[in-house]
Parts: C-alpha cells; structure tokens; sequence
C-alpha cells in the first residue's frame, strides 16, 4: 500500500508534464487563455506534490526513483520551454527580436538549472532569478500586453541577466522576512493570474493593478533581501522544485 501511494505521488508529479503538453497544443491553436490556464494547472501541481511526497515518504519507500529528476524535467518545460512558445506565438513583436527573446529565456534558463544549487544557503531564497519564465510572460501577455516593443524586450533581457546575479529572491514557502505580507502577495499575484486570465483579451484595471503592486512588492523584497542578506548568498542545496 505504501508502494502505490508513492507511485501515485510520482504519477501525479508527472502529471504536470501532461498539463504543459496541453498547454503547447493550445499554443499551437491560438487560444494562448487555454494555455495559460494549462500552465496555472501546472504551477499547481508542482506547489503542492512536495507535500504529497512528504506525506507518502517516496523518498523512503522508492529510493530508486527520484522524484527530483522527474520534477526537474517538468519544470524546464513548463516554467522555460512551453512560456518562450507562448510568449513568441503572443506577443506583439518583430520576428527578430520575437525569437531572440525566446532564446534569451531558453538558454539562460538551461544554464541556470545547471548551476550547483539554486537557493541561498539559508534555504530561504534563491539566488538569482528563478527560472519563472511562465509568471513572466503572463504579465508580458495577459497584464501589460500593451507595453512598446523596446520595453518588453528590455524586461526579457533583465530577467535572463538576473538568473546570474547575487540577488535573494524569496522562497515563500520557507519563511524569511516579512512573511506574512510575501504569502499575502503570493496569494493576491495567484488571485490576479486567475482573474485577469479569465477576463483576456481585455486585461482588468482592477486586477491588473494587483498583479502590478504584488510584483512591485516582491521586487522590493529582494532589493532589502540582498541589501541585508550578507552570506546568505552563498548557494546551498538545489530545491525539490523551482
């Protein structure tokens, strides 16, 4: 019994997988809504099988089979390949710099996993911008679609150059300062990735201003994080997901 609920945990893991291809086949259809909500299906997923995990002790009851690898394989697809799809079939932007955007998300994503380990050494950021590529071409697409070309890919640049900087982004899930209010912007950016979703083409002022003031806030976090951070920007362990 052991056994099955461990597989079922890492049958469920994979399932991301299968959220993502049918993201990429609505990519392929035009309808980049369906493929935003595949990759809100997704994000889900991946935030809770940890706690699945845990739960049912894979790591014990399967140490042969690891759920990290496996984990790791879903989110390059989702968080770098399926985004950089969605954000060249969407955007609004010249065939050269369209493509060379989604290159710079690719490759800066790619060497990003390949660094040895991608979260401070207190455990409570990452070092560097995440690979997050999903969250960022949902502003780019369903909250700020009306951005000049040069401003987008301004924002695509800076984001690829930050994978490789020492700055502390914060790891909600695992404390760190001012958690309360970064669980509360977590929340609120999720609330505001459904709801502006759901109202696309047409980007809600409302929601729209939410999804704005929880990135400003998170933006702000990582400037006081690194500002104060000392050697907490020394890197640690490589989380079970990014």
């Amino acid at each position: 019994m052991q056994r099955l609920a461990a597989w079922s945990v890492h049958v469920f893991t994979a399932s991301g997988l299968l959220a993502g291809f049918m993201g990429l086949l609505a990519v392929t259809e035009g309808d980049y809504r369906g493929a935003m909500w595949w990759i809100l299906v997704s994000l889900v997923i991946d935030g809770v099988d940890g706690t699945f995990a845990r739960m049912a002790r894979v790591q014990e009851v399967l140490p042969d089979v690891s759920g990290k690898t496996i984990d790791y394989v879903i989110d390059f697809f989702t968080y770098a390949i399926l985004p950089a799809y969605l954000f060249y079939m969407a955007v609004d932007l010249a065939y050269l710099p369209r493509l060379l955007c989604a290159f710079a998300m690719l490759l800066s994503a790619a060497i990003y996993y390949g660094l040895d380990g991608m979260v401070s050494a207190d455990g409570r950021h990452f070092v560097g911008f995440p690979v997050l590529w999903n969250m960022v071409v949902y502003v780019l697409v369903f909250v700020l679609p009306d951005l000049p070309a040069w401003a987008t890919v301004g924002l695509v640049v800076a984001f690829a150059i930050m994978h490789f900087l020492p700055i502390l982004f914060a790891y909600p899930s695992r404390g760190g300062r001012w958690w309360g209010l970064t669980i509360a912007a977590t929340v609120a950016f999720i609330g505001s990735a459904i709801m502006n979703v759901y109202y696309y083409p047409e980007p809600s002022p409302l929601w729209r201003v939410v999804c704005v003031v929880a990135t400003v806030y998170y933006a702000v976090l990582a400037a006081v994080d690194t500002l104060q951070g000392g050697g907490t920007q020394v890197r640690g362990e490589s989380p079970g997901g990014v």
